[in-house]
């Protein structure tokens, strides 16, 4: 059994939420959460929040036993840009793109986790 939640069009970019979410991918919950609460990089916030409301799906809708999941799946997509006007000289503009991304986190038993990132 496994639960899931999604985060979708969060905004912080794919790229930098992915160095974050690797370190989390394949380890105990308890010792997942921990890591995420002492990183200092921006995606570590939405990326606990996701962790934690799949935590709480295990617990209250499947009565999974919460000391023994790990993260079995965890994904990180790219959602679409936001585009913003910057002013130039001359009466030009520049595109400023704002990327987003969806943060996918799966929590499973101890022993059913998979090979799969």
């Amino acid at each position: 059994m496994e639960a899931k939640a999604i985060s979708k069009f969060v905004r912080v970019s794919p790229q930098k939420a992915r160095l974050v979410i690797d370190l989390v991918r394949g380890k105990p919950v308890g010792q997942a959460l921990k890591t995420l609460m002492f990183l200092k990089q921006k995606a570590a916030v939405p990326i606990r929040k996701t962790l934690e409301s799949a935590i709480a799906n295990a617990q209250h809708n499947l009565d999974m036993n919460v000391d023994a999941l790990v993260v079995s799946k965890a994904v990180v997509d790219e959602g679409p840009s936001l585009r913003r006007m910057n002013m130039r000289a001359r009466g030009m503009a520049d595109i400023i793109r704002r990327p987003t991304c969806h943060i996918v986190v799966v929590v499973a038993a101890g022993g059913e986790h998979g090979t799969e990132s």
